[in-house]
Formats: structure tokens, C-alpha cells, sequence
């Protein structure tokens, strides 16, 4: 849709849902799964992803979840009529983003200077590349802090190298003997 601004705008998909107090198993799961997708809160029981064909079927699973727990659920379509609310939309998913971005380059900095050892670091680094992965993918307008995360986990892969940590690969994955001979 194009708005009266001549700008398009962007498509969300929204879950309405309810989900019974008890047991509190399945709200807790449905709960958890919405927020590693990264979902912007806009009010209780009711979340948006900007849309596309993954984070539609994301938000169709989750809803599925939702009624299998006896509760109930609708996703809709939805677009914000004006451009300072979706952008006000984007930047609080983006902040959010950049909270957990600088919290993993923290991590990477703290490892960088402790005393570690670097069959530890390597271990620490393999943790840290799936926490980035994880994060990217609910990153959907993605901060400058991304950049700072990703080169904060480069500067700590740099310090796991084979001269330091014999029979560990970069990815922190312990090599076969016959690797090593070569």
C-alpha cells in the first residue's frame, strides 16, 4: 500500500492471542518462542513481525501452540497508518536488538582480556557465534551495534588459533589425529 506520503508501506503480521493461566507450561513455552523471534510487544496478547513468508509461518506455529493449549488466536495482516508509529515499531525492535548485540560484545571483551585458557576461549567462542546467529535472526532492522557484536566475537576467534590451542579448528571442534599430522 502507498500511503497519501507516496512512501510504501510496511506489511506486519499480528497475533492476537490468549493463552489460559493455567497450566502455566504452555504459556511459559509460547511466551519463550515469542521472544526469540524477536516479536515487537504491542500490548498484552498481541504481537508483530514485519511480514514475510518466515516470520508468517513462525507466527502461524506459534498460533497453532496457542490453541493447542486450549487458548485462542488470530493472525492478521496489518500496516501502520502512520509513518512515526512504524518507525516508532522498528526502532523499539532495533533497540532491543542493541541491548542483546552489545551484551554478547561484552562477553566477547570480558573473554578477550581474562586469563582464560584457550581451549576455554574456543569453547566460549563457539557459544558466542550461536548466540550472534540467534540474535541475527530476529534482528530485523538491524543497529550499529551489530557490527561492534560481530567484530568483538572476530577478535576473539583471532585469539584461538592452533599456535595457542593444538587439535582445536577455529570453530572450537576438536580435529581427528589425522588431521593434525598434516
Amino acid at each position: 500500500m502507498v500511503t497519501t506520503h507516496g512512501r510504501v508501506a510496511l506489511d506486519w503480521v499480528t497475533l492476537i492471542y490468549r493463552v489460559p493461566r493455567e497450566p502455566s507450561a504452555p504459556r511459559i513455552a509460547v511466551w519463550r518462542k515469542l521472544k526469540a523471534l524477536g516479536v515487537a510487544q504491542l500490548g498484552d496478547g498481541l504481537v508483530a513481525l514485519p511480514e514475510d513468508a518466515r516470520t508468517r509461518e513462525h507466527l502461524e506455529w506459534v498460533a497453532d501452540q496457542v490453541i493447542e493449549a486450549g487458548g485462542t488466536a488470530l493472525l492478521l495482516r496489518a500496516q501502520a497508518l502512520a509513518h512515526r508509529d512504524e518507525r516508532a515499531l522498528a526502532q523499539s525492535m532495533s533497540r532491543a536488538r542493541a541491548k542483546e548485540y552489545r551484551e554478547l560484545a561484552a562477553r566477547a571483551a570480558e573473554v578477550e582480556v581474562e586469563a582464560a585458557g584457550p581451549v576455554e576461549r574456543a569453547g566460549v567462542l563457539k557459544r558466542l557465534r550461536a548466540d550472534l546467529r540467534k540474535i541475527k535472526k530476529r534482528d530485523y532492522f538491524p543497529p550499529a551495534e551489530r557490527d561492534d557484536a560481530v567484530a568483538a566475537v572476530n577478535r576473539l576467534a583471532i585469539t584461538v588459533d592452533d599456535r595457542f590451542a593444538p587439535g582445536l579448528s577455529r570453530g572450537g571442534r576438536r580435529r581427528n589425529s589425522e588431521t593434525l599430522r598434516g
